[in-house]
């Protein structure tokens, strides 16, 4: 019964964690990274489909990235839809060939990107901690129900607790990286 509910609890957690790496992921440093462009959709024969499906993504430098459009009719469309995200990026295309040059970063961006990536930490943290308090609600409920003794409660009560502060260091860990991906000129 406590190991149903500790691992329930690691899987929302952990849940947690790789949403925070995804959003992350969107989150524009000054480098290139195909992930960058993961959330964009292109619209391709009436439908939206993700860049990644029509288009190959490669890294060319470090601050340059390259898509190969696998049909070539949907050039302008791809081009269309990168000018249109909200991720400040001007492609500019060669024949076949789009490049996405990444811009400088300012102190301006810099500082709103990191804005950006506390509010996405504390997300995270929220969201841990609503795992931890259906966890504990979850205990409680059991020792009301004469299932578990108040003994074992508090044992599960300071795994749960153990577990919660763990995913809190490696929320603060990625935040403290990505910071520093965002402050590296």
């Amino acid at each position: 019964m406590l190991e149903d509910i500790r691992k329930d609890t690691e899987g929302r957690m952990q849940n947690s964690l790789d949403a925070l790496s995804v959003n992350f992921n969107k989150i524009r440093t000054g480098r290139a990274h195909p992930s960058l462009l993961d959330g964009l959709k292109v619209e391709y024969y009436g439908a939206d489909t993700p860049l990644n499906q029509v288009a190959n993504v490669n890294v060319e430098d470090a601050r340059t990235l390259s898509l190969t459009a696998w049909d070539k009719s949907m050039i302008p469309e791809i081009e269309r839809a990168i000018m249109k995200s909200d991720l400040g990026l001007n492609p500019a295309t060669a024949g076949e060939v789009i490049r996405i040059p990444m811009p400088p970063l300012t102190e301006e961006t810099r500082k709103g990107y990191i804005k950006q990536a506390r509010s996405e930490a504390e997300s995270a943290r929220v969201s841990v901690r609503n795992a931890r308090r259906d966890a504990m609600a979850m205990l409680k409920e059991l020792v009301k129900d004469k299932e578990i003794g108040e003994d074992e409660e508090r044992r599960g009560q300071e795994q749960v607790q153990k577990l919660t502060d763990s995913f809190v260091a490696r929320i603060e860990e990625m935040l403290a990286t990505k910071e520093a991906d965002l402050l590296e000129i």
